[in-house]
């Protein structure tokens, strides 16, 4: 009996603090180029001393005939490296096709796939974008997980990415 009540209580406080909310709100910029290819954009959580965790997302060019849009996921250096030349894709709940300039917002319930795998610590929002004919650019925005208050954060690109802010609820 014992035992069965000790098992309700951890799994009621496992759940509780996985009870949070990410949400990620990334702009992409349009730029005044002659040859204008909408930017691949990986996003993932990494512990905060480096080391790939989780992926969130991966917009590319799933539409390309023969998967010809696999090609230029290795133009997103960092993230091909940790994990996606690992992957083979697409992968469903992670990949989709890219996204026009504008801002684009994206929700994930910590309970669910993928934040339900991360332990309470310190981690950081890394997002990669990279453009056929274009640059690359890579921000990283450091957080804890799971929040014990709202917490927000920033960060703000150059050129390939604008702002990105990542908005965490408990």
């Amino acid at each position: 009996m014992r035992l069965l009540i000790s098992a309700a209580l951890t799994t009621l406080a496992a759940g509780s603090s996985l009870a949070s909310e990410a949400t990620i709100d990334i702009d992409i910029p349009q730029l005044n180029v002659a040859e204008y290819h909408k930017p691949y954009v990986a996003m993932w959580v990494e512990a905060a001393g480096g080391g790939k965790v989780t992926n969130l997302a991966v917009w590319y060019d799933i539409k390309h005939k023969d998967k010809e849009g696999t090609k230029w996921l290795k133009d997103m250096r960092q993230w091909w490296r940790r994990t996606g030349r690992e992957l083979t894709m697409p992968v469903d709940g992670l990949s989709s096709p890219t996204r026009a300039p504008g801002t684009h917002q994206i929700k994930f319930d910590g309970a669910g796939k993928p934040l339900d795998r991360l332990t309470p610590g310190s981690y950081q929002l890394v997002i990669e974008a990279a453009r056929e004919v274009g640059g690359r650019e890579l921000l990283k925005i450091p957080f804890e997980w799971p929040p014990k208050a709202p917490a927000t954060g920033a960060a703000k690109g150059e050129r390939e990415l604008g702002s990105v802010s990542l908005k965490l609820t408990p």
